[in-house]
């Protein structure tokens, strides 16, 4: 069904039809119901400090296992705060604390695997750009700054990389 043939059909509902129609939407599925739960009642600190609690066991977890800094994680974090349309300042907040987060692990680590590092500068590139596009680059900028000099420290293989980014925040008032 096309989205013109949906509003169509939606504009032949009688209200009570169309509220009956949403309401079970709400009840069968959960994006729906996240969606609605998250519109009239937001608590991104809430959203956020799960979301954070969530990557950062990914790297440091509370139990004896092994840490598995999977990068995945903290995307479909980030995707879902997206699709939400959480304010951009906490959006971007989460994609820059993935990264740190990670630097921290990274700071224990003296065997450091090119492909973790790879990953990484994929979200730093992804986090830069959001930043960028959302025009909020003077609020990060120390923070990016901060990730790339970490970078340069911890001596990852990919330093230059972080370094081609970092021409675009350093003129950023």
């Amino acid at each position: 069904m096309s989205k013109r043939q949906l509003k169509n059909y939606l504009g032949d509902l009688k209200k009570e039809e169309l509220e009956d129609q949403i309401l079970d939407l709400y009840q069968r599925f959960k994006p729906v119901k996240v969606f609605y739960d998250f519109v009239f009642n937001p608590k991104e600190e809430e959203l956020m400090h799960k979301a954070k609690v969530k990557i950062s066991k990914e790297y440091f977890p509370n139990t004896k296992r092994k840490a598995k800094t999977r990068r995945s994680i903290a995307k479909k974090e980030i995707k879902h705060f997206k699709q939400l349309e959480v304010d951009p300042f906490i959006t971007a907040d989460l994609m820059l604390f993935n990264i740190e987060i990670a630097q921290s692990f990274a700071k224990e680590k003296t065997d450091l695997k090119e492909a973790f590092c790879k990953s990484m500068f994929k979200s730093f590139e992804e986090a830069a750009k959001y930043i960028t596009e959302m025009g909020i680059t003077s609020e990060f900028r120390s923070r990016i700054i901060k990730i790339i000099d970490t970078a340069e420290e911890q001596e990852w293989p990919n330093t230059y990389q972080f370094e081609k980014i970092e021409v675009q925040f350093e003129d950023a008032p």
